[in-house]
């Protein structure tokens, strides 16, 4: 999922992961020859600290290779359309809003990390645990604070403020069908207003002069005025975590997430069904699950770990909370619904 800006140069908890490497269970402790490359298919969006990554191999005799292909939803498809020949042993980012898909066609296989009972079991969408869940982005809605204080206009707060007449033109979004945060944008309008009534709240939407763009980077960097884009539209489809990126030299943010807005965003791990090395990809599971790299997760992907007791980096509490309540769907449901609804939003819509 391409979703979010990354300060590469940040590696948090990195003296933490390098002291505790050790503690990751199995691994012969060597490198060179004895080392095996487990392939680890994966988001656009992966990023994880080099010293990290080398003191699981070095612990574990474990390389990880990264596959990226693309955002959730083009990572989903392409593990079902490879299921009988896999790209790879493990991967990483099919969120909750393809699980259901991801399990309907059976692309992980069983697997009960011991770590998973640390957090990630809040999340559990199958009692067989092929899917462990790694880290939580919901997506909410985010505006340009500054915007508003120069405009001398208030500020949006609810779904019902973004089809206001006074904010036309001024808001983007993501389309549902080619990128995963415009597909739980969608599901949080459906799960707020529901079935019989998203459809008229889109219409108003249209209305006001929604913008929609194909991808979360086009629509964040390009057209939302809050980022380094400076772009025209202070109002933008994105995530709660957004704002932390978005710091002012005050270090207070310069954007914010309407939390009434937010749609429950979770990304799993699993070991991929027909791989070449299960016990192995088990491994790697476990050392997404752990607390060496869940530390590393909010700083490098911006997102918040499943795990539990994990501390967010400096400045989160006020610029980047974890959304209390946000909106959610069974899964199930969402599984039974998504195509109908995005064809019914693309004719609602006209994208």
């Amino acid at each position: 999922m391409k979703r979010r800006a990354v300060q590469t140069a940040v590696a948090l908890g990195t003296v933490t992961v390098l002291a505790g490497a050790c503690s990751l269970s199995g691994g012969s402790g060597q490198t060179g020859p004895q080392t095996a490359t487990v392939t680890l298919v994966t988001h656009n969006s992966w990023a994880a600290p080099q010293e990290v990554l080398d003191a699981f191999e070095k612990q574990s005799g474990i390389k990880i290779s990264v596959l990226k292909q693309g955002d959730a939803g083009a990572l989903t498809n392409k593990l079902v359309l490879t299921k009988a020949s896999p790209l790879g042993d493990v991967a990483y980012g099919v969120d909750s809003t393809f699980a259901s898909r991801a399990l309907s066609e059976g692309i992980f296989e069983p697997y009960t990390s011991p770590e998973a009972d640390r957090g990630p079991q809040r999340y559990a969408v199958d009692q067989e645990h092929r899917m462990s869940a790694v880290d939580v982005g919901d997506v909410c809605v985010n505006i340009d604070t500054g915007y508003f204080l120069a405009k001398g206009l208030p500020a949006p707060a609810s779904y019902a403020d973004l089809a206001d007449p006074k904010y036309k033109d001024l808001m983007v979004a993501e389309d549902p069908a080619t990128a995963s945060p415009g597909l739980a944008f969608l599901l949080g309008t459906i799960a707020h207003f529901g079935e019989d009534g998203w459809q008229a709240y889109w219409k108003k939407l249209k209305a006001n002069g929604l913008k929609v763009d194909s991808g979360w980077e086009e629509a964040y960097t390009k057209d939302f005025s809050g980022s380094s884009g400076k772009g025209p539209r202070p109002i933008v489809v994105s995530y709660a975590s957004s704002p932390a990126a978005e710091l002012g030299e005050d270090g207070k943010p310069r954007t914010k997430a309407l939390l009434d807005t937010c749609y429950r965003q979770v990304e799993y791990a699993g070991v991929l069904a027909g791989g070449k090395q299960v016990e192995r990809a088990r491994k790697v599971v476990d050392f997404l699950l752990s607390q060496q790299f869940q530390v590393t997760v909010a700083a490098n992907m911006y997102v918040y770990p499943a795990r539990q007791g994990v501390d967010l980096p400096a400045g989160w509490a006020q610029a980047a909370p974890l959304p209390q309540q946000p909106a959610q769907l069974p899964a199930d449901k969402v599984q039974a619904g998504r195509e109908k609804w995005i064809s019914e939003w693309r004719s609602l819509v006209g994208a």
